[in-house]
C-alpha cells in the first residue's frame, strides 16, 4: 500500500485540488519535501495540532523530508480560519518563547536527526521584507475578489457583527509567501494542514504557479469536532495540552479513553500508527458491542505513549486501573493523578483539627461533605445521611462503612491529605484536609 493509499484508507485525505490527486499520488512515490505550519500562540501544542503534525510523521516514515514551520511572523498577525472573532496579538518575545517551548514536543513526534526534518520560523525570512516589495512580489498576484471567496474570510464577513481586520485579511498572503519561500529554498512542493487551512494552502499553490510557473500541491486532513460541535481537543476545562505541566499525563490519557464509541474507530485511524487490520478488528468489536472499551484503551495507550513515552504511559495505565476497579485502593494512585481523576467532582476543605484526638464520626463527615440532592446548596440532613449509611450506599476511600459512629482519623488519609467519599457508583466528593 502506498502512502497516499494508506492516507485514503485512514480517512485522512479531506481535500486535494481537482485534477491534482493523481499527480500528487505519483509525486509521492518518490522522496519529496513536505511542510505543515503552526502558529505558536501558546507555549505548548494541544491535541488539535496533532493531525497535521502526525501527518508529517507519516510522510517522514514513508521516506519524505518534512518541515515543521513555526509561525513567528504569521502568529503576529493571527489566522482568521475557523475563528469567529479577532485574535489577541502576541509580542515577538512571547512568540519566540513559545517556539522554544514547543520544539521539545515536536522532537517527540518528528525525527530531526541528520537533516531528516527541519524546524523553521517564518519570521526569519519575513522580518526584513519591505512592505512595498511585498505588495509588488506577492500582493499583485491576488485579486480581492478571489480572497473574499476564501472560506476563512467569507465566513467572518457573513457573521453578523464580526467583520475582519486588514491584518487578518492579509494572513493568507503571508502563508502563501511561506510556501513560495520553501519551494524556492528547499524544493518543497507539498503543504499539508487541517481542512480550515485549504484557502491559505491554495493561495500558496496559486502564487507558485503564477510567479514561477511551478507545480505545488496541497492536501488537507479532516477538521475534527466533538459531539458538542466544538473543535476537537476542547473540554469543559479548556484545551488538552501536550505539555505535562498544563495537562497531566493522567488527564491526557483519560481524554482519549473517554472517547465515545461512535468516534473511537475514526480516531484510531486518524491519530495512531496501529495497523489498519488491528483497527478494523476494534471496529468489529465496537459494532458488535464486544470487549467494551478495548478500542478506547488502545487509543489512550497509543496516544499517551506517543506524546509522553512508554514509561509514563504504563504508569498512568496502572493508575487508571487502580482507580476504577471495584476494590479500589486510592493509595495506589500517585498523588499527582488523584486530583486530576476528580477534577470535575465536588471538592470540600475539611479543617485538619476535625481529625485531632478521636477524629470525626463517619456520620458527621458525611453531613459535612455531602450536598442534598433536592437542595444542592444545603448539606444533607443527619437523618438522610443515616439512611444512606444504613443502605450501604456510602464509601470512604473505596470501603463501605455501615457504622455511623466509626471514627475517621489521620490514618484514613490518602497521601496524608485526602478523603474520598463516594455515593453510589458515580457521585464522588474529594475532601481535602487543610491545616
Amino acid at each position: 500500500m502506498t502512502l497516499f493509499e494508506e492516507l485514503r484508507a485512514r480517512g485522512l485525505v479531506h481535500q486535494v485540488a481537482e485534477h491534482e490527486e493523481l499527480p500528487l499520488a505519483r509525486l509521492l512515490e518518490r522522496p519529496q519535501t513536505v511542510y505543515a505550519g503552526f502558529d505558536p500562540t501558546a507555549p505548548s501544542l494541544h491535541v488539535g495540532n496533532l493531525i497535521p503534525l502526525l501527518g508529517l510523521r507519516r510522510f517522514q516514515r514513508a521516506g519524505h523530508r518534512v518541515i515543521a514551520l513555526a509561525g513567528g511572523a504569521t502568529g503576529m498577525v493571527g489566522d482568521p480560519s475557523g475563528k469567529s472573532e479577532e485574535r489577541n496579538l502576541l509580542s515577538a518575545e512571547e512568540l519566540a518563547a513559545n517556539v522554544a517551548a514547543i520544539k521539545g514536543q515536536l522532537e517527540r513526534l518528528i525525527d530531526f536527526r541528520d537533516g531528516r526534518a527541519l524546524l523553521v520560523d517564518n519570521l526569519d525570512w519575513t522580518r526584513e521584507v519591505r512592505y512595498l516589495d511585498f505588495l509588488r512580489e506577492v500582493g499583485k498576484h491576488f485579486t480581492v475578489n478571489s480572497m473574499l471567496r476564501k472560506d476563512s474570510v467569507r465566513g467572518r464577513l457573513e457573521r453578523e457583527g464580526a467583520g475582519i481586520s486588514y491584518t487578518e485579511f492579509s494572513y493568507m498572503l503571508l502563508q502563501a509567501y511561506d510556501f513560495l519561500h520553501l519551494y524556492r529554498e528547499h524544493d518543497c512542493k507539498v503543504q499539508v494542514g487541517g481542512s480550515d487551512q485549504w484557502g491559505n494552502i491554495t493561495a500558496g499553490t496559486e502564487l507558485i504557479r503564477r510567479k514561477l510557473g511551478g507545480a505545488a500541491y496541497g492536501l488537507t486532513f479532516p477538521l475534527l469536532l466533538n459531539r458538542e460541535g466544538a473543535k476537537f481537543g476542547k473540554t469543559a476545562q479548556g484545551a488538552v495540552w501536550l505539555d505535562p505541566a498544563r495537562t497531566s499525563p493522567f488527564a491526557f490519557r483519560q481524554f482519549w479513553f473517554n472517547t465515545p464509541d461512535e468516534q473511537v474507530v475514526a480516531l484510531l485511524r486518524y491519530f495512531t500508527f496501529l495497523p489498519l487490520e488491528e483497527i478494523e478488528a476494534h471496529a468489529a468489536d465496537v459494532a458488535a458491542r464486544k470487549n467494551p472499551q478495548a478500542a478506547q484503551r488502545a487509543l489512550a495507550r497509543a496516544m499517551t505513549e506517543l506524546v509522553h513515552g512508554t514509561e509514563e504511559a504504563e504508569k498512568v495505565e496502572r493508575a487508571a486501573a487502580a482507580l476504577f476497579r471495584k476494590d479500589v485502593d486510592y493509595r495506589e494512585v500517585p498523588p499527582e493523578y488523584l486530583e486530576d481523576a476528580f477534577a470535575g467532582a465536588p471538592q470540600v476543605d475539611l479543617p485538619g483539627e476535625r481529625l485531632d484526638g478521636e477524629g470525626i464520626a463517619w456520620l458527621d463527615l458525611v453531613v459535612f461533605a455531602l450536598r442534598d440532592d433536592a437542595a444542592p446548596d444545603r448539606p444533607v440532613s443527619k437523618s438522610k445521611a443515616r439512611r444512606l449509611i444504613a443502605q450501604n450506599a456510602l464509601a470512604l476511600n473505596g470501603e463501605r462503612i455501615a457504622d455511623p459512629e466509626r471514627r475517621v482519623t489521620p490514618s484514613d488519609l490518602v497521601h496524608d491529605r485526602w478523603l474520598v467519599l463516594r455515593k453510589g457508583k458515580k457521585h464522588t466528593v474529594l475532601v481535602r484536609v487543610v491545616s
